[in-house]
């Protein structure tokens, strides 16, 4: 287990016990201030069947809440501010669900004494988990000012700019936890001769950074033209790694992304997508209720589909193959097979075209309205996939499109989608060059993600399988 993976499970264990303790503690006080009628003792309020079933399932629904709110997903060098925003906010949902579920019934004609009711809900419940979570949070803080804990990064820059800033970045070690093990050269950049690190050429520093167990790369932009920028952040893409960079009134990258501190020199984040934590959760949880839901209502158009194909050719109903997904993790995409068997001759990819003789009756018609894509909602309700994302490729063609250009490997860093903005704006792809002119609209959606543009993209999908405007 990692050290952020064992971070994770205190937060998570923190809530489990401190949700267990506040319902408690809730039910004490109810009994305490008269909330509740019809019992003679303390004991016979808690050991009541629905005091007691109450304290087993409210606490896990409590979790539940916890989890869609993103707090557990990024477990170090959390913003106080917004741990106390976040706690609040999950305190009131889990409130407000326990009066719909639990409470409503036990409102009296006192207006007064339900208001009591609901704020002794929310305050139990926001002071302990937050009590709890501040105790944990300052903990792992401490470790980081004693240097306990510590944030391996590389410094891309080793001009004056980047060693003014590790200079900088040293004065606050204690605060940001970073740990600088070394600097690159950038292009056509006068290296500082006061630099006692390591310092790599740019060509190495895939190779530098898995020596060194990097886990965060920091590039600090000199005056060279943005063009030549652009084409090296886009080079640290294929690294992986959270890319992060110190803004510049003239950087691009501005009008996009966020920072991930206030303190010190800001950092920008410029490899991930600009959703919210818990905009990530949402989506996910909404990927796995709608594909469930699915794969129920769509049972006997896949029936009706399988007997179509079997009856028009020869060969099995899924086709499956293997692309590469979400953090660059092959798995096998499944689709009604649209085509004839062996299709690809001697294992060489190949894509469609435009009256691809390889295409079945039945496929064209699959094709059209895209339902040889239905199977891929058991692709999302595994996780390999979301309802929507970039569409994911093979290694064979990734490796033609990082070569010419590397920003392509941003896109995995979302899950990819059974449909997405390229597919609805574009369409199929038969080249690599319309692959390219595919992908700019993948990178803008990642630049944009939201549930407001998912719904969007779902409905233009929904459109073009009404029209039959699949291909």
């Amino acid at each position: 287990m990692t050290g952020e993976q064992r971070q994770r499970l205190r937060y998570v264990l923190g809530d489990f016990v401190s949700s267990n303790v506040a319902w408690f503690l809730f039910n004490l006080l109810r009994y305490h201030f008269g909330f509740v009628k019809g019992h003679l003792s303390l004991y016979s309020f808690l050991s009541s069947y629905n005091v007691v079933m109450g304290q087993i399932l409210f606490p896990l629904l409590m979790m539940f809440v916890y989890y869609i709110s993103g707090y557990y997903n990024v477990p170090y060098r959390k913003s106080r501010l917004q741990e106390f925003i976040i706690t609040l906010l999950s305190s009131i949902c889990n409130s407000f669900i326990v009066i719909l579920v639990a409470l409503i019934n036990d409102m009296v004609e006192s207006r007064t004494a339900n208001y009591e009711v609901i704020f002794v809900l929310l305050g139990t419940l926001f002071f302990v988990v937050y009590f709890v979570r501040l105790m944990i949070t300052n903990e792992c803080t401490r470790r980081i000012r004693t240097g306990q804990l510590q944030f391996r990064a590389l410094i891309v820059g080793s001009g004056a700019s980047g060693f003014s800033f590790y200079q900088r970045l040293r004065k606050n070690i204690n605060t940001f936890g970073y740990n600088v093990v070394g600097f690159v050269d950038l292009p056509g950049e006068n290296r500082v001769k006061e630099i006692a690190l390591p310092v790599y050429s740019f060509d190495n520093i895939m190779q530098a950074c898995k020596e060194q167990e990097v886990s965060e790369v920091i590039v600090v932009p000199t005056k060279q033209n943005m063009e030549q920028m652009l084409s090296v952040i886009d080079s640290l893409y294929a690294l992986n790694l959270p890319i992060k960079m110190t803004p510049d009134k003239n950087n691009v990258f501005m009008s996009r992304a966020r920072f991930s501190n206030l303190y010190g020199d800001p950092l920008v984040d410029v490899s991930g997508s600009t959703m919210s934590e818990g905009g990530k959760n949402i989506k996910r949880v909404l990927d796995i209720v709608v594909s469930a839901i699915m794969m129920v209502l769509l049972l006997p158009v896949y029936i009706t589909v399988a007997i179509l194909i079997k009856l028009d050719s020869h060969g099995p109903i899924i086709f499956s193959q293997e692309r590469v997904g979400y953090h660059n993790k092959p798995f096998k995409i499944y689709k009604f097979r649209s085509m004839v068997v062996d299709a690809e001759k001697d294992n060489s990819p190949q894509l469609s075209s435009t009256n691809d003789p390889r295409i079945t009756r039945v496929g064209h018609v699959l094709r059209k309205f895209r339902i040889d894509e239905l199977p891929q909602f058991w692709n999302v309700l595994k996780g390999d996939m979301s309802l929507v994302g970039p569409r994911p490729e093979r290694q064979y063609y990734i490796d033609q499109i990082v070569a010419r250009k590397p920003a392509y490997l941003l896109v995995h860093q979302v899950r990819p989608g059974i449909t997405s903005m390229g597919q609805v704006k574009f369409g199929y792809a038969r080249n690599v060059d319309e692959m390219l002119e595919r992908l700019d609209y993948d990178l803008l959606y990642i630049e944009n993600m939201s549930l407001l543009n998912d719904v969007k993209i779902l409905a233009y999908t929904i459109k073009i399988v009404v029209t039959g405007k699949g291909v």
